[in-house]
């Protein structure tokens, strides 16, 4: 009835990058792309409105913006995600920041320290690619926020 399988998402991976791979800049892809190393910077569709779709490995991490058609987490981000179809999360995802999402899937386990947005519109980027830390404010209408205590 229940069981353990990870959330599959149609597509194909064009691109890996590998797990001793570190790239500190923004990288614009097209198609598939896998990412089991490391990321300092932005990464986005090569095209606004091009089909794009992103995994993060479970040894995968990226610091700075996330955004794709679909993304899927199951390694760390520390800046916002923006899924404009759909978001899913496996059980060893960590976000530190926003998450906006067209339809979201959560494994329980998923950490997310920030605000789930629905909607999946991707809001502007901003000049710099740095992660600032959020600020603390009361949640808009219709954003669910979610804290977790360090340990």
């Amino acid at each position: 009835m229940f069981s353990r399988r990870k959330p599959s998402v149609p597509g194909r991976i064009d691109t890996l990058v590998g797990p001793q791979t570190v790239l500190q800049g923004d990288l614009a892809f097209a198609g598939g792309l896998h990412i089991d190393g490391r990321i300092v910077g932005r990464v986005h569709p090569s095209a606004a409105g091009a089909e794009a779709t992103l995994w993060i490995g479970e040894q995968g991490s990226v610091e700075g913006r996330v955004e794709a058609q679909q993304v899927v987490i199951h390694g760390a981000v520390k800046g916002d995600v923006h899924g404009h179809e759909r978001v899913v999360l496996g059980a060893t995802a960590r976000i530190t920041g926003d998450v906006h999402y067209g339809a979201i899937e959560m494994t329980l386990g998923a950490r997310v320290d920030g605000k789930l947005v629905p909607g999946g519109a991707a809001a502007p980027a901003t000049a710099s690619p740095a992660i600032a830390a959020p600020a603390p404010a009361a949640p808009a209408a219709g954003v669910l926020t979610l804290t977790h205590p360090e340990p």
